[in-house]
């Protein structure tokens, strides 16, 4: 089977489930249901060979209806092939189910997600913080999370108020200057 049939045969098998392909340099996307997400990463996994899930993204699309869009990107080793699944969530359901079971790298994707996004995976084994500490009440990636951070009362916490970006030790300060020469750590310090 070629990279082609594999991906016309996920269309000609789940043609009412596939709301809309589209084609992109040379990379498939199909955008799916959140109901139909197992059974369709079940058929790419077992009959199309769809053997590697290189990353799970999500998108916030802040003001908008679902809110949020999660991003499913597989590779098939066999027939060199990209597939690109999208799924829409509201913000009110907030939850999809996960694939980790599937392809057990998606353990710590989700976890990121839920993490950064606040999206839960239903059925997940350990679906807890990865990066921000365990009761940490916000989802920094999400657009209406504010640049500048917000204050923590967390104890010994490296930030515990508000950071100013301008300036700061990390951000590259707009010059004629090279990118080499703008790059924080290349800053003489301050006296």
């Amino acid at each position: 089977m070629t990279s082609q049939e594999a991906l016309q045969s996920l269309s000609s098998s789940f043609p009412e489930k596939i709301q809309h392909k589209t084609e992109f340099r040379g990379e498939t996307t199909c955008m799916i249901g959140a109901n139909d997400l197992r059974e369709i990463t079940k058929f790419c996994r077992d009959e199309l060979s769809f053997d590697y899930l290189i990353d799970i993204t999500s998108i916030d699309n802040f003001g908008e209806e679902p809110r949020f869009e999660i991003v499913y990107h597989l590779y098939s080793m066999s027939h060199a092939a990209h597939l690109r699944l999208k799924l829409a969530v509201s913000e009110e359901a907030g939850a999809v189910d996960t694939v980790s079971d599937i392809w057990p790298t998606a353990n710590w994707h989700e976890r990121e997600i839920y993490d950064m996004m606040g999206i839960k995976f239903n059925g997940h084994p350990d679906l807890r913080r990865i990066l921000m500490w365990d009761g940490y009440p916000f989802f920094p990636l999400r657009k209406d999370f504010p640049l500048e951070g917000l204050p923590s009362e967390m104890p010994d916490v490296a930030f515990t108020k508000v950071t100013p970006l301008e300036g700061g030790p990390f951000v590259t300060l707009p010059s004629t200057a090279t990118s080499k020469d703008r790059e924080p750590r290349a800053r003489p310090p301050e006296l």
